[in-house]
């Protein structure tokens, strides 16, 4: 299929931001611990764990408003814009040698800014492109996202590996130069969408003025929640999404933690990370191809099902570095296709004029279960001691998904 140039455009984003999340799920976890020197395994994970929670719960908080806000005509690259940089120049603080509590808040602020961002971005889908190209543009931003990420990242590898035998600079300063080196690569790849991206659907502006408008903007989030009701479709895909992609989020954020408490080597965590990036550019790209051949239900119900025997085989069988790779390999196989086709099934259940808004529930939906998710895994952990059992738990809320799913498959073939 050949793409737009705005398409082509869109999908660049994801290259530049995938760059900062595969940090965040690799090298920034192993750079906390480092940092983070006196604490033991199960408190390492838990402050991670919370992280991660206070910054799902503020997106999940903002979004709905932001969103309704930006669907009126002209807004939405305003605020896209605005996130984009906030998370840029946190991402480049980061690099400044701080304390490894202080460090966590400028992470938890920095991942805000770009969530909040993907937030925008997504709600960019219907503007960018239509309905019959949606699975496959949303699948190439993932794909691409996967294999355009590892340029920066390889080369953080390297300065980080080979930094202190041909440079002279210790590991550390290695992995502070990274931030700047991703925060880079992201800004040179947003550029061109900033550039080109014009909104199509929109909410017309009342001219009464600025406070008439965002009073209309709360008034429109309860037309849009009673409209979600009304809609049983959207409703319990939305249900199901909330429980599923919990999963797939948690099992991402919480890996190298996971990994390294279990004891293995972090050049075996970081290198096998890199292998699911590779693994996922091919299996995204087959995802979106799939859907239009199987459904792209069939295919989210698929991943969902994959994903609980990822976790059962992390919670049992993960002990060595070995089995960790199997696991990365596990993850590539499945993990953009669920996200590439929750997007774009999404995107053509919601009415276009109203995709920042309809797209802020969406997040609520997914940052809330992320909360869940990680807070889960905290409280199991800090409970028991046992890192493997805060894993296990992820389960119940992928299983809990795939039943809602299965339900929505049934009432579309009897609507059929």
């Amino acid at each position: 299929m050949k793409y737009t140039k705005l398409e082509r455009n869109w999908v660049m984003y994801d290259v530049g931001n995938s760059a900062l999340v595969l940090l965040n799920t690799s090298v920034v976890p192993i750079y906390f611990n480092a940092i983070n020197t006196g604490a033991d395994a199960a408190t390492a994970v838990t402050a991670w764990a919370n992280a991660q929670t206070i910054a799902s719960l503020v997106v999940a908080l903002l979004m709905p408003i932001l969103g309704s806000l930006a669907d009126y005509a002209g807004n939405k690259i305003k605020f896209f814009t605005g996130f984009f940089l906030t998370g840029v120049v946190l991402c480049l603080a980061q690099a400044i040698p701080m304390p490894a509590m202080v460090f966590l808040t400028i992470y938890v602020l920095c991942t805000i800014g770009l969530n909040s961002s993907m937030t925008f971005y997504d709600a960019m889908l219907p503007d960018v492109t239509t309905d019959d190209r949606m699975d496959a543009v949303s699948s190439s931003g993932y794909a691409w996202g996967y294999i355009g990420s590892c340029v920066p990242f390889i080369l953080c590898i390297a300065l980080i590996m080979g930094g202190p035998a041909l440079l002279g600079i210790d590991m550390l300063v290695a992995a502070r130069l990274s931030f700047i080196i991703t925060g880079a690569w992201w800004v040179a790849f947003t550029v061109p969408l900033l550039r080109t991206y014009k909104q199509r659907f929109g909410k017309q502006r009342d001219e009464a003025g600025v406070l008439t408008n965002i009073a209309n903007t709360f008034r429109g989030l309860g037309t849009t929640c009673k409209s979600i009701l009304r809609n049983k479709v959207l409703l319990v895909f939305m249900i199901a999404f909330f429980f599923y992609i919990d999963g797939v989020h948690t099992v991402i954020s919480m890996a190298t933690t996971y990994g390294a408490s279990l004891g293995i080597d972090s050049t075996q965590l970081v290198l096998a990370l890199l292998v699911t990036q590779f693994v996922a550019f091919p299996s995204a790209i087959a995802y979106g191809s799939l859907a239009r051949r199987c459904g792209t239900l069939r295919m989210i119900i698929v991943a969902v099902a994959a994903y609980v025997g990822i976790v059962l085989f992390a919670a049992f069988f993960l002990k060595s570095a070995a089995e960790f790779w199997i696991l990365a390999i596990l993850v590539g196989l499945f993990q953009g296709g669920v996200q590439a086709l929750s997007r774009s099934y999404f995107g053509r259940l919601i009415p276009k004029e109203r995709a920042n808004e309809y797209y802020g529930f969406f997040d609520i939906f997914g940052r809330y279960a992320s909360v869940m998710g990680t807070l889960l895994v905290s409280v199991v952990t800090s409970l028991t001691g046992n890192p493997s059992l805060g894993v296990l738990s992820i389960g119940i809320l992928l299983v809990a998904g795939l039943v809602m799913l299965v339900k929505l498959s049934k009432m579309q073939a009897a609507a059929a």
